[in-house]
């Protein structure tokens, strides 16, 4: 866990969610379009708090948890610049296999959008499920991320030499016969796990959830480049805002699951 911890300690992820948008408004849409209309939520893995300052700021009480201290010192000042500290309950650094100090069944939702990215033992992947059932409410809904092998197998086809040992037959072979990723080059993102799309929904269900939907976050536009970005921003605001409904609409097409970088588990606690 420490390798992880010093990845994100020095990676900007509040800036990749601003960098490359979509996933993040792909997966608030659903999310808010799922909520209840007030309660508490639990966002744990939340990283620098991008999603939890959002929810705050519509009204809800957020308890925030993530491995890396750093990160959850980062969530904290930003709750604070954008005014919205006090509707948060706590900020912890949690490791997200053991919510030791957060009470059973007290959120009505939860959202765990990246644990499961580095968990690549089963027993670790059911533990961290497992404690995300612990301390929701029955009925409460879950928010919880995958990454998909076959994305990762795309990613890795077309840029090879960024993604080693990926770069070689065996290393595929590896990868989507295990699920599991290992970098060859120091400081980059690894101990990755990747999920077969046919086992997430059993995964979760045998853990004691009903599955509501799978979304694809990144929808059909994931790999588009900043120049195709550019060329649809240019169109103006008001036909890309037309453009981007028909792009989260989309998401929801069970076909494209296999195609997109992340995607967003949604269910229902038992």
């Amino acid at each position: 866990m420490k390798q992880l911890i010093d990845y994100y300690s020095a990676y900007d992820e509040w800036g990749r969610l601003d960098r490359e948008p979509l996933e993040y408004l792909v997966n608030m849409h659903h999310i808010r379009g799922n909520l209840p209309e007030s309660g508490r939520i639990l966002d744990n893995g939340a990283g620098p708090g991008k999603y939890s300052v959002e929810l705050a700021k519509a009204g809800y009480r957020v308890t925030l948890a993530d491995l890396t201290p750093r990160l959850v010192e980062t969530a904290e000042r930003k709750a604070e610049e954008e005014g919205v500290r006090e509707r948060f309950d706590g900020f912890h650094a949690l490791d997200a296999r053991d919510l030791s100090g957060l009470p059973d069944e007290n959120f009505d939702a939860a959202l765990m959008l990246g644990p499961l990215y580095h968990l690549q033992e089963e027993r670790d992947r059911r533990q961290a499920v497992g404690e995300l059932h612990r301390v929701t409410k029955p009925g409460g809904i879950v928010f919880v991320a995958f990454m998909p092998r076959t994305a990762f197998l795309r990613t890795s086809l077309e840029r090879p030499l960024n993604w080693k040992p990926n770069h070689t037959a065996a290393g595929l072979d590896k990868m989507l016969d295990t699920g599991a990723f290992e970098h060859e080059d120091e400081g980059r993102f690894t101990g990755a796990y990747y999920f077969d799309i046919d086992d997430i929904r059993p995964f979760m269900e045998e853990q004691g959830f009903e599955s509501v939907k799978l979304i694809a976050s990144a929808s059909l536009a994931g790999s588009m480049d900043a120049e195709q970005w550019d060329y649809w921003r240019g169109r103006g605001e008001e036909e890309f805002a037309a453009v981007m409904r028909r792009v989260i609409q989309v998401s929801e097409s069970p076909y494209i699951l296999g195609t997109s970088s992340h995607l967003l588990y949604i269910g229902r606690r038992k």
